[in-house]
């Protein structure tokens, strides 16, 4: 019996690398200087969430045309150029100077940030592993809580400290003098790309690769895609909105943030558990449930006034976001295959962008129109039931797409 060959943990420090990277283009990051650049750029907030938005949508569509690209090169070189022109974004940001200057800058951020660390880095490890891909994944993605957790602290400590200016100056130093050099690095020995490497693949892939246009020909993708874009939209647009929650509600604005480290650690648990059990069940059986504790955080802050509903919404919504960042990078490898899982990928992470962008915006659209917040949360939480009770319906015709994607030998990493 051949023994199966431990995993390259470099590859899997990589992808961690990449994922708290791109805290620096993430909302939470970003939104800390926002009363800075509202007061410098003589912004309002409907300009600068317009500005954002727009950036945002912008960034998506840019995506999911270049996504397919990460399944052409390799992670290594793709991750530092990304890097890169993370670190240029930070440095541009620094030197603004007038609000025309802050839309290209915030669309570099959201391309870079929030859209191509994790694209590289999800779709390298869903491509890496393979009976392991639950495992690995969960620990891949340990990154974005880490720097939920840390980043904002830091960064609001470093304003207050030397200047947001330098706070980005300084950031850009951090990805080139700390993130490429440790992607350029681990990836030494990356796997071989699939597409070009087939003659090295395991003799045991004999099941179907899927391409791009034959997966948006499936209308069970786009039914799936319109069920995990709700904690994107939900999640976003509460965290967007929280001072005019806290408002209504009668809580202090540091209650509710000073949650955040919870909504981090139980975010964190919930994605290595997640890995265990997809590794044993498959990602797809676990769709129908994921949504259901968000709804009943949301439901919470709805329906209470008491100060208690706030950490029993970010423990329940950490469920879903833990669970959700594993299940979903698992996801469209175990459905539709590996060789092209960049370019499919891209596609539903499209989705999740253009939903985070859209939150703010319609939401204060809403609030604007005299909607009350739990007004808007309870249709939150309408759609997030009903989306779980369609993925249920879902899953047998999910079985079946599953059956004809490839399986490849037990455990292995693809390592030349």
């Amino acid at each position: 019996m051949t023994e199966r060959p431990p995993a390259p943990s470099g590859l899997v420090i990589a992808a961690v690398v990449m994922t708290m990277s791109s805290a620096f283009g993430q909302t939470y990051f970003i939104a800390i200087f926002a009363p800075q650049l509202k007061a410098e750029l003589g912004l309002t907030d409907g300009g600068f969430g317009s500005l954002y938005a727009i950036a945002t949508i912008a960034s998506a569509a840019v995506l999911l045309w270049g996504g397919k690209i990460a399944d052409r090169y390799r992670i290594r070189w793709l991750g530092a150029l990304a890097i890169l022109a993370l670190a240029a974004m930070c440095a541009a940001m620094s030197g603004v100077s007038a609000a025309w200057m802050l839309l290209p800058v915030l669309f570099g951020l959201r391309l870079f940030g929030q859209g191509s660390m994790g694209q590289l880095a999800i779709t390298g490890v869903g491509r890496w592993y393979h009976l392991r891909r639950g495992k690995m994944m969960s620990l891949a993605v340990l990154g974005f809580p880490a720097s939920e957790a840390v980043m904002p602290f830091a960064a609001v400590t470093m304003i207050g400290a030397y200047g947001w200016r330098e706070t980005w100056l300084a950031a850009g130093g951090i990805l080139v003098l700390v993130s490429i050099p440790l992607v350029v690095f681990l990836l030494r020995r990356e796997p071989a790309v699939p597409a070009r490497e087939a003659t090295n693949a395991s003799a045991h892939e004999t099941r179907r690769e899927w391409t791009r246009a034959e997966v948006m020909r499936k209308p069970e993708f786009f039914a799936v895609v319109s069920g995990i874009v709700v904690p994107a939209f939900a999640i976003t647009g509460i965290f967007f909105h929280q001072t005019h929650l806290v408002e209504v509600k009668g809580w202090s604005l540091a209650w509710f943030a000073g949650w955040f480290p919870v909504y981090a650690g139980v975010s964190v648990l919930m994605a290595l558990l997640t890995g265990w059990l997809i590794d044993r069940y498959a990602a797809r059986r676990f769709l129908p449930f994921f949504l259901i504790p968000m709804a009943l955080g949301i439901s919470v802050l709805a329906f209470s006034s008491s100060p208690y509903a706030v950490p029993a919404f970010m423990l329940l919504c950490a469920i879903t976001n833990g669970s959700a960042s594993t299940l979903l990078g698992a996801l469209w490898a175990e459905l539709f295959g590996t060789r092209h899982l960049g370019a499919i990928r891209s596609v539903a992470f499209a989705g999740q962008v253009f939903a985070s962008a859209l939150a703010p915006g319609l939401m204060g659209l809403l609030l604007d129109l005299e909607i009350s917040i739990e007004t808007q949360y309870s249709g939150m939480v309408a759609y997030a039931v009903i989306s779980a009770a369609c993925l249920w319906l879902l899953l047998p015709r999910l079985n079946r797409i599953a059956d004809d994607s490839p399986t490849v030998g037990v455990g292995h990493v693809m390592v030349k």
